[in-house]
């Protein structure tokens, strides 16, 4: 309602082949090498899985498709694909199927949604783990390998694999609007430290990773950077994966991210 859209289930081919050319559009994709076409799309739809549009006086804006997985001996959505127009941006279009999402799980009782994302691009990592409340599992290493639409082309597929516990009390908190931020000043001053940072040239640098608390940022726009300086992008990249996923496979834990750019990433966890 705040959003002033509606979402809900597609229905039918004719919506079915729409939310494809929306994806192809979102991602700029050779309609040869798409992520997603209509049949398959069609296929899951039919087998009962998760699959939306978010549409406004009958223009979609948004879509978001999943499929059910069983990890560790229980049940959880993957929620595979989901994107928003660029005209869309700014009006909660990602947070209203995000949230439609999680009432959707917990009616048919499945209380945990996975899936994966860039760990370069702050709004995303802003969105997942601030605003939804979601948490990494681990650090992806090329996971998706070599990609051909126009945003990831020429970069390694590097992802987080997310887990979102739907009746976690602050994944309930930020789906009302309260999400939890951390203050990453607040966070120095007492006593965490860089792990990994920009100078003035905008390029990756490490740091520090002797504390409890380390800041692992990420450039402004990751997007950007690979257009203009692909070597600063793929610096980037790497640092990350030094960086952060090093932290994951030693046991440490994604805690938030704050919005400056920074992932808190506690170690010595018990």
């Amino acid at each position: 309602m705040a959003a002033a859209l509606v979402v809900r289930e597609i229905a039918g081919v004719a919506d079915e082949q729409r939310v494809c050319a929306l994806f192809r559009r979102i991602w700029s994709e050779d309609p040869a090498s798409a992520a997603l076409t209509p049949v398959v799309l069609h296929a899951l739809a039919h087998a009962g899985s998760y699959a939306v549009v978010a549409e406004s006086g009958g223009g979609l804006l948004g879509a978001c498709v999943g499929f059910f997985g069983v990890v560790d001996g229980g049940w959880e959505l993957h929620s595979h694909i989901a994107g928003v127009t660029a005209e869309a941006r700014g009006r909660s279009v990602g947070f209203a199927l995000k949230t439609h999402q999680r009432e959707w799980a917990l009616e048919r009782g499945v209380d945990r949604v996975t899936w994966t994302y860039d760990p370069l691009v702050r709004r995303n990592a802003y969105f997942n783990l601030t605003k939804l409340g979601a948490r990494p599992r681990k650090y992806l290493v090329d996971f998706y390998g070599p990609m051909a639409d126009a945003i990831n082309a020429g970069d390694e597929s590097d992802r987080l694999d997310m887990e979102w516990r739907l009746r976690d009390e602050h994944v309930t908190s930020a789906c009302a609007g309260r999400p939890e931020e951390p203050d990453a000043d607040a966070l120095l001053a007492d006593g965490a430290v860089l792990g990994l940072s920009a100078d003035d040239t905008d390029a990756p640098v490490r740091g520090d990773l002797d504390a409890s608390t380390v800041l692992v940022g990420v450039p402004a726009d990751i997007e950007r950077m690979r257009a203009a300086d692909r070597s600063r992008a793929v610096a980037w990249r790497h640092g990350l994966r030094d960086v952060l996923g090093g932290l994951l496979a030693d046991g440490a834990v994604v805690t938030g991210f704050a919005r400056p750019g920074w992932y808190v990433v506690q170690r010595y966890v018990q």
